[in-house]
Order: structure tokens, then C-alpha cells, then sequence
């Protein structure tokens, strides 16, 4: 699949990156667990800084395991009704 580009920034030291993330661009990615909201993400620091000298690239994450569907259970026998 195609990278999702949602986002560049620039190191600032060797700890401390500054980036910007375009929210459009990640709107349709954004998961729910335990009532919280979150976009997984993948930042890379780049070999050389592009031509406005960021060096820090932003996608998304979009990864998803692949789902193991189980066949129906055609004994209803232990349904509690």
C-alpha cells in the first residue's frame, strides 16, 4: 500500500524533533480503544533535508493484522435464553 503522507518536520538536536501533522489527512485513520482516540504513526528521519530543510517525514500507520473470522456456531444450545 501507498505511504500516507500526513506530515514533515526538522531535528532539532538528536533528541528533540519539531514536526507538523495535517489533521485532514489522517481523519479516516483515527482508532478508538478504551473510550480513547489515536492515530498510529511512523516517523523517519530522513538522509538529507528536502528543499525547505526538513528532515523529519510523518506517515501513517495503517498496518491492520489480518482478521481470523470464525465460522458461526450452529449449536445454540448454551445461549443463556
Amino acid at each position: 500500500m501507498a505511504k500516507i503522507y500526513c506530515g514533515k518536520g526538522k531535528r532539532e538536536t538528536n533528541t528533540w524533533f519539531k514536526a507538523t501533522i495535517n489533521p485532514d489527512k489522517i481523519m479516516e485513520y483515527i482508532q478508538e480503544y478504551k473510550g480513547h482516540k489515536f492515530v498510529k504513526i511512523n516517523i523517519n528521519l530522513l538522509d538529507e533535508p528536502d528543499k525547505y530543510g526538513k528532515d523529519v517525514e510523518i506517515t501513517v500507520d495503517d498496518w491492520k493484522p489480518e482478521s481470523k473470522e470464525t465460522p458461526p456456531d450452529v449449536n445454540n444450545d448454551d445461549l443463556p435464553f
